[in-house]
């Protein structure tokens, strides 16, 4: 009796126990949580790679066909891609067409435009642990990250790698964030040396709605060749932009370039110290509105000395649409060979329905620096919106008001006139006035009517 008891008294105080650790408690669904969320890592980790590679695969293909797209000067095609579970390996193939962009490359190459060859280890997965084998290899979700080096194959077949490497991010929803590193370094071949600074420059990319972006930094490099010496001060920009239904992009950008020289056989040295650039374009109210700024010295001129601008112009108001189809004209006339006449009279047109949409011009400053002083101008131009039907420039000249403010400092003056002496009748006809140490214009214009300096200066228009 008394061992039954005690059997049952410890039947008991187990089953009490055992309440404490029912399924309905707290404690146990936090361990079943903890192990569910250990099996769901698991999946992610072992499963995910092969399925998201394809996906990453896909991704990749897209964004190169967008560049490619976007580009029509280059070509780029896949050589191959060895796809695994966890990495793949691939390689592409980048060609220049004919173009601006070939023509720049073969006058940099001296010969036939080079080939570039990419080769690329993508590492997937939502999870993707396999980049860890590698240098700015991260856990961080998404379709997974890649590191790509360029070669450059010779017209002779020879192939060559390039210094720096490529680091990409595929994003869950497709964008392509590539950061491209480069050590400082030097090279020494046939006559050439070219030392380089560190740089650092960031590409995004998202093809789903063509938002292009670029941040970096780039640090001083020179190349001396037999015949010149090229130094490249350290540049830094940051630009985005997003193409519209319209066929021109919006976005904005700036540039700061330390400086540029290059130095002839002679010892005679040209280039920019510093320049600085600034630019946006958007669309508000229906209508699109522009903001240029640059800034630069140093540009040695023959026979004037070293010259240098600042300028900042604005546009506003223009339409959308008719700016989009000058836009296309205007490309169209880069792939044009000979004199095909009606080409550039269909962009005359397109120029025109351009302005029949109205808008306005104001070139905040431009002020040009010379070694006899610096001369400014400044001017706003506006003209209403008109039926685009009957537009001629008759009814521009009509519709345009806008004026416009000039100063020449008097020792610059005197230096243009000791080279042409016939810009004193400017002056004589009282188009430029002495004010102190400068001469001024004031000029405003207004239904065809000119002013300048307060006298007015009507302008024959045909057909009045």
């Amino acid at each position: 009796m008394g061992r039954g008891r005690n059997v049952s008294v410890t039947g008991r105080v187990f089953l009490a126990e055992s309440r404490k650790f029912s399924v309905g408690t707290p404690g146990v669904h936090v361990k079943k949580g903890i192990v569910a969320l250990l099996v769901a890592l698991a999946l992610v980790v072992i499963v995910s790679p092969g399925i998201i590679g394809k996906l990453a695969e896909k991704t990749v293909d897209e964004n190169i066909n967008w560049a490619a797209d976007e580009s029509q000067e280059v070509m780029v095609t896949s050589e191959k891609f060895d796809r695994g579970w966890f990495s793949s390996e691939g390689q592409h193939r980048v060609e220049f067409r004919s173009g601006e962009l070939k023509e720049a490359v073969q006058d940099m190459s001296g010969g036939d435009a080079p080939i570039l060859i990419i080769d690329t280890r993508l590492d997937h997965g939502l999870i993707p642990v396999s980049s860890m084998s590698r240098k700015k290899g991260s856990l961080l979700p998404g379709l997974g990250k890649a590191m790509s080096t360029v070669s450059i194959e010779l017209p002779d077949g020879s192939t060559h790698l390039l210094p720096g490497t490529i680091y990409s991010d595929v994003g869950l929803s497709g964008e392509l964030k590539s950061n491209y590193v480069l050590e400082s370094g030097s090279f020494q071949n046939e006559g050439a040396d070219a030392t380089w600074g560190a740089a650092d420059i960031t590409l995004t990319t998202h093809p789903a709605n063509g938002r292009i972006g670029v941040k970096g930094k780039v640090g001083s490099a020179s190349l001396a060749l037999p015949d010149r010496e090229i130094t490249l001060g350290s540049v830094t920009f940051d630009a985005e932009q997003q193409p519209t239904k319209y066929g021109f992009a919006t976005g904005n950008g700036t540039i700061e370039l330390a400086s540029l020289s290059v130095v002839d056989a002679s010892g005679i040295e040209n280039g920019v110290v510093p320049l600085s650039a600034t630019f946006s374009t958007d669309i508000s109210g229906g209508r699109v509105d522009s903001r240029s700024q640059v800034s630069f010295a140093g540009v040695n001129i023959p026979g004037f000395g070293e010259f240098g601008m600042d300028m900042d112009i604005e546009v506003e108001g223009l339409e959308p649409v008719a700016l989009g189809a000058l836009t296309r004209r205007i490309k169209s006339l880069r792939n044009v060979d000979g004199d095909n006449e009606w080409i550039y009279t269909e962009a005359e047109q397109e120029f025109k329905r351009l302005l029949a949409g109205g808008g306005e011009v104001r070139v905040r400053q431009l002020n040009i620096s010379l070694p006899q002083g610096v001369a400014s101008v400044t001017m706003d131009a506006r003209i209403k919106e008109r039926d685009k039907g009957d537009f001629e420039w008759t009814s521009l000249l009509l519709a345009l008001e806008g004026g416009a403010q000039i100063s020449i400092p008097d020792e610059l003056m005197q230096f243009i006139l000791e080279m042409n002496p016939q810009a004193g009748a400017v002056i004589g006809m009282g188009y430029l006035q002495k004010k102190g140490d400068a001469y001024e214009t004031n000029i405003e214009y207004k239904k065809g009517l000119l002013t300048i300096n307060g006298a007015p200066t009507p302008i024959p228009l045909p057909g009045r």
